[in-house]
């Protein structure tokens, strides 16, 4: 079997394992399929693997808040193929002046203030008013150790793989929380490459907890490379960077930020820059997943290649993860 990826891994399988963010979802089923959809989408249409095989396990949290997923009605951002053929928007295609550029000068003065005193009462405004389930899971411990313990049972079904693991949104503070604590208590549970997408972890109330709970914030001793994927549009990113707020693993390791489109779009045509979605077939994660899929004797030219759109420091960096 051939397996795209790095040499001297063939021996070991791999698997893509993602975590879901905020707010009610669908049913497990559902939102798993979608997922794994929306991951083949982009790996077809950037990498040209029209038939690429990969290993996906999801981490369904959102029973442990809400007793109904959603659906009909309630179920108002479906996944939906983008129109059209060939490579999606990349970075280069990104608008030069997005919201982040204007929160980023407003937030990282409150950002200074709220770690210099710890009094950090704009973050609780949002994380209560907007991201309730992340408030929540700060303050009630039995919830969160619930949803940690989902995430860690499974990393270690898949201790003996090569480990992709996407955490969007929420997803990535407890999937960041989870790491730390295996650091400590499994260190030799390794993962091979950590994506964020549309992640909260710069905003201040997030790493003061954090810095409470590990002593300092870096990157977790466990991951072999960092990548945190942002639309400029998307305003749970705060500034859509991580790599100045945390600092190096004892390996060498740091947080690799790269901005990235999110061209999801609600049925009703309302663009949603933070959607899981438009996320997971971006080019920039696409060429990632690549490298987790198994079973393609001979897989179609890359468009992102033939266009010349291709980051290959990147695809050489992810062969360098132990």
């Amino acid at each position: 079997m051939w397996v795209r990826g790095c040499p001297g891994k063939m021996d070991r399988p791999s698997v893509i394992i993602g975590i879901h963010g905020l707010a009610n979802k669908p049913p497990v089923d559902e939102k798993t399929r979608w997922w794994r959809a929306a991951i083949s989408e982009g790996l077809a249409r950037n990498e040209g693997l029209t038939h690429a095989g990969f290993n996906f396990e999801f981490v369904y949290r959102a029973d442990l808040r809400y007793d109904t997923p959603l659906s009909g009605d309630g179920l108002l951002e479906p996944y939906r193929p983008h129109d059209g053929t060939g490579p999606l928007p990349s970075q280069e295609d990104a608008p030069s002046t997005t919201v982040q550029d204007v929160l980023a000068t407003v937030y990282e003065g409150v950002d200074r203030i709220e770690e210099k005193t710890g009094i950090t009462l704009v973050d609780d405004l949002i994380l209560e008013h907007r991201f309730d389930d992340l408030w929540h899971y700060h303050v009630e411990q039995s919830f969160a150790l619930q949803v940690r313990g989902r995430l860690i049972e499974c990393l270690r079904k898949f201790r003996g793989h090569r480990i992709l693991l996407v955490a969007h949104s929420m997803g990535s503070v407890i999937a960041y929380d989870v790491l730390r604590e295996l650091e400590r208590d499994d260190p030799d549970l390794r993962i091979e490459h950590l994506v964020t997408v549309g992640s909260p972890l710069g905003l201040a109330k997030v790493k003061l907890k954090a810095e409470a709970e590990y002593g300092d914030i870096r990157v977790p001793d466990n991951v072999g490379l960092w990548t945190n994927l942002a639309d400029g549009n998307d305003i749970v990113t705060v500034t859509g960077t991580l790599e100045a707020d945390y600092g190096r693993s004892s390996r060498g390791v740091k947080v690799v930020d790269r901005r990235v489109v999110n061209d999801y779009r609600r049925p009703d045509g309302e663009a949603n820059p933070h959607k899981s979605y438009g996320y997971l077939r971006t080019p920039e994660f696409s060429r990632i997943a690549g490298h987790f899929t198994e079973g393609i004797s001979t897989p179609t030219p890359s468009p992102m290649r033939q266009a010349g759109r291709t980051d290959e420091p990147a695809l050489q960096s992810s062969c360098a993860a132990s």
